[in-house]
């Protein structure tokens, strides 16, 4: 740790105009500078504000839209500026965002089977954050559990999980994605392991393609980590005291961990996200009946011209998804990095005489 990180820690630690220096936790620290970064903060708010929109689905269809995800009304009429209108023309073509006109119905239009797409982007959302927070778990409890035992035995556990890391490593991302979910997500007979039986339209089929072929990502790093702090005096010590493997990773190597495994984690969500609209796009994801951001691309993708927003509109809600937990991931990262350089509130008023007195001097 840097001279300012251990100054910070010290309670009694003297400043240049002689009072003591308030000690500071590195949780304290890194709260501070996540505090100090705004632009993080300020995306940290948009996730969260489309996590409670999302949540609100079943609220919004009740009492606003009247209506369910899956509900088809292609021969259904509304009301918008005292004229009728067809939910889906005679030619085929659905209704466009209609905002606020028609008391909340079809805010963001119809698609071409007379579905309200404001409802099916809300419960849409569901899937597609479910799908990212609990494969991004998945990925980092399989790291953290190989990447420990990888980088604290070494010899032939590290080689033999190395090695079946380096396979995985060695396919594209997209593309060993759309293979399994290939022959696991529409070859009707879904995932068979003993007594383990996994349907095909399920959506534990996603989750543990994505959460699988992500591991590598974040095992690597922690297992660098992992080899770094064995050689440290806190764990020849606790070897010395009869503790055992277990005791060790989970005790004592585990939470130097956290920073990273919260950043992994953060950073994960969105990448996980991500790819599994391109699954749902490609129709290797999630299956009907349920639909995430992905697949309502994909739907949106066939009347493309006609209707744009279809298209349009999940796509923008990933971006604006991924694109917030990135940044915010960001400056998390920054926030916990024990190595980033910070002032303290009270070193940084002890300076301000000296300087004030150099100027005048001057």
């Amino acid at each position: 740790m840097d001279p300012e990180g251990l100054q910070a820690f010290e309670p009694d630690a003297p400043s240049t105009n002689g009072s003591p220096v308030e000690g500071r936790s590195p949780w304290s620290l890194a709260w501070r500078r996540l505090r100090r970064n705004k632009v993080a903060l300020a995306f940290l708010a948009l996730f969260v504000l489309i996590v409670i929109y999302c949540l609100a689905a079943p609220y919004w269809a009740t009492h606003v839209a009247h209506t369910g995800p899956d509900q088809e009304h292609l021969t259904a009429k509304i009301t918008v500026d005292g004229k009728k209108k067809d939910v889906v023309s005679p030619t085929g073509i659905p209704i466009g965002p209609q905002f606020l006109k028609a008391d909340g119905k079809y805010f963001f239009g119809a698609d071409q089977n007379g579905r309200d797409v404001m409802v099916r982007l809300m419960y849409g959302g569901r899937v597609s954050l479910f799908i990212g927070i609990v494969s991004a778990l998945l990925t980092t409890i399989l790291a953290v559990v190989f990447g420990m035992i990888a980088g604290y035995n070494r010899g032939w556990a590290d080689a033999v999980i190395s090695r079946a890391m380096d396979v995985i490593w060695a396919f594209p991302v997209l593309l060993l994605a759309i293979g399994l979910g290939t022959a696991l997500a529409t070859s009707g007979s879904g995932l068979n392991v003993g007594p383990i039986s996994i349907p095909d339209n399920s959506l534990w089929i996603p989750i543990l393609i994505i959460g699988v072929v992500y591991t590598p990502y974040m095992a690597r790093p922690i297992r660098g980590e992992v080899l770094a702090l064995r050689e440290k005096e806190f764990v020849e010590a606790s070897i010395a005291q009869g503790a055992g493997p277990l005791r060790i990773m989970f005790g004592e190597l585990l939470p130097n961990l956290w920073t990273t495994i919260i950043v992994f984690f953060t950073l994960n969500i969105a990448n996980n996200m991500l790819l599994e609209s391109a699954l749902s796009f490609l129709g290797a994801g999630v299956r009907p009946p349920q639909s995430s951001w992905g697949s309502l691309s994909s739907d949106g993708f066939e009347v493309i011209y006609s209707a744009p927003h279809l298209c349009l509109i999940p796509g923008l809600m990933i971006v604006l998804t991924v694109l917030s937990l990135n940044v915010f991931g960001d400056g998390l990262r920054d926030a916990l990095d024990p190595r980033a350089k910070i002032r303290l509130e009270q070193r940084a008023a002890a300076a301000e005489p000296e300087t004030t007195a150099a100027a005048a001097e001057i």
